[in-house]
């Protein structure tokens, strides 16, 4: 599993209208063939900040199927123009230190 990280730093007052636009983007991701899930995190300390993960099976899911899709032009027209400064995207392998929750 790949994990997709991205902090995404949106235009002052637009976060509401981001979230809206990624809701309606979200199907065009979970559409891609590989795409495992995806998390859209808001910031507690720094308003219009978010922190998007998405879990792909391979890099190429993200990088060829979905970046290379009809798609992504429309998730671009939906989200791309909330960011300041544009984001970086990165992608992680699995864990090599993990240490699950406590029982109780």
């Amino acid at each position: 599993m790949i994990l997709e990280m991205a902090l995404l730093t949106v235009k002052p007052g637009e976060g509401p209208a981001f979230e809206r636009a990624m809701a309606e983007a979200q199907p065009l991701i979970a559409a891609t063939p590989g795409f495992l899930g995806l998390e859209l995190r808001p910031c507690l300390e720094a308003a219009d900040r978010y922190l998007l993960l998405v879990r792909w099976e391979r890099l190429e899911d993200h990088t060829a199927r979905f970046r290379g899709s009809d798609r992504y032009a429309h998730w671009k027209a939906l989200l791309h123009h909330f960011y300041d400064p544009f984001p970086v995207v990165e992608h992680y392998g699995e864990p090599v230190v993990s240490t699950p929750a406590p029982c109780g």
